[in-house]
């Protein structure tokens, strides 16, 4: 069997590993470790990659930011900082037709600033908004079908570790992108508060009334806020300026929520032994991933799979708009089954080499900016897709008492909303690049 053969049989293997349930980082290696087994017909060559690839993954400067933005997502939610966000926006809101709903997607959108998961934005703001949603009698689906919208904003407005990742992967400058996702993460919370809108219109039952706060209270809420802004302008805008790298500005701010927390009396030494422990086991989680996909990649490239992938799609002539258009399609249909930073490591390696080939009338950089961005829209809608979203999973077990299907009938609207932004910033790439420097 010649290399390249290894290469493509590999694809079935792993998704045989993963759909049995194996954690995709150990599916990776194993793929990875047994193909380079099989290539080069013995196994100090699998010993050698072992040494090699762990040390210079685990020793990556450029990885060092993880672990600091987890951190600070960590104090972020221990300050308090999601409540003040939340009661901020629902004070203006709250009394408006669906305003709860769309408070919490605001909140969302906030959180995510200085959050950079997922998961988190849509665990920690559940919490908080769930309670609020029932007592002002949200229908159960609809809620957490907002709440598991909502949490998508935590990932695509910076800072995000899937990112960081995904620049680390293609070289690309991390604060670029940073600057690139802010625009299409305001069009997503901009969206879903106008789907929440037409919703509670097409159904009037969906969603309570809150009474107008006085304008001396919205204030008030509207000035707790202030942590998050300056938390959020000193680490984007701080990077963005040059006066400190994207580790060093990961650093700062997760001192300065961290700070936050204590002044505000929410961190002792327990709570900061838990969040430690609680980053570094999500650390863990990410690098062995980092790990694993390291292994499969060079084996992936010691086949030429992704050279040969990307000769043969320019050999057929397809328009470069097919192809991103298929590619996209991909990621929407696996991303119901795969969280977003495993596809990202799974599938860049392969797919990136053959989308920077084709010519969209822009230069490389901002192909690969612009498509980092489009990637990691598409696999956060795959999260909230049904049947298999992930998202919506996680968001019912905080809310036992809604049916799944009330869930999937809701968030099909916040799908729809995604899909058309969707193609909004494939037919208008200058709506991604706006904000990035000539």
């Amino acid at each position: 069997m010649s290399m390249l053969e290894l290469g493509y049989l590999s694809f079935p293997v792993l998704l045989v590993l993963i759909f049995l349930r194996a954690p995709i980082g150990l599916a990776m290696m194993i793929c990875g470790a047994g193909g380079l087994y099989l290539a080069m017909g013995g196994s100090s060559m699998v010993l050698a990659k072992l040494k090699s690839e762990t040390y210079t993954t685990f020793s990556s400067y450029s990885l060092t930011i993880i672990p600091m933005f987890l951190l600070m997502g960590q104090f972020a939610s221990l300050s308090g900082m999601s409540t003040s966000l939340f009661k901020a926006a629902e004070s203006w809101l709250g009394h408006r037709k669906g305003g709860v709903a769309m408070a919490a997607v605001g909140a969302c959108a906030g959180f995510g600033a200085i959050c950079g998961s997922s998961l988190a934005t849509a665990a920690t703001m559940s919490r908080v908004a769930l309670p609020e949603l029932r007592q002002y009698g949200y229908a159960g689906g609809f809620a957490t079908a907002t709440l598991a919208a909502g949490g998508t904003l935590g990932i695509l407005i910076p800072p995000s570790v899937i990112l960081v990742i995904y620049a680390i992967l293609t070289e690309q400058n991390i604060a670029k992108l940073f600057l690139a996702a802010f625009i299409p993460g305001i069009l997503a919370a901009i969206g879903y508060i106008i789907t929440i809108s037409i919703y509670v219109r097409v159904y009037p039952k969906a969603a309570g009334t809150k009474a107008p706060v006085p304008y001396s209270e919205r204030m008030k809420a509207l000035l707790d806020v202030w942590p998050v802004l300056l938390v959020f302008g000193l680490v984007v805008g701080g990077i963005y300026l040059g006066w400190f790298t994207p580790t060093e500005g990961a650093s700062v701010g997760a001192a300065g929520t961290g700070l936050i927390a204590l002044v505000r009396g929410n961190l002792n030494w327990g709570v900061l032994k838990a969040s430690i422990i609680a980053t570094a086991t999500s650390t863990a989680m990410i690098f062995f991933i980092v790990l694993g996909a390291g292994f499969y990649n060079s084996f992936l490239a010691l086949s030429q799979v992704p050279q040969e992938l990307s000769g043969w799609v320019v050999s057929q002539g397809f328009s470069p708009w097919t192809v991103l258009t298929l590619v996209l399609i991909f990621y929407l249909v696996f991303g119901c089954l795969m969280d977003s930073l495993s596809m990202i490591l799974l599938t860049i390696p392969i797919f990136f080499p053959v989308i920077s080939v084709l010519d969209f009338g822009m230069s490389q950089e901002h192909v690969a900016i612009w498509f980092g961005i489009l990637v990691l829209i598409v696999v956060e809608v795959g999260l909230i897709t049904p049947p298999v979203g992930m998202n919506l999973f996680i968001i019912n077990a905080m809310a036992t008492k809604t049916k799944m299907s009330e869930t999937y009938k809701a968030v099909i609207w916040f799908v729809a909303s995604d899909l058309v932004r969707v193609v909004l910033l494939v037919l208008f790439p200058v709506i991604t690049l706006f904000l990035l420097p000539d």
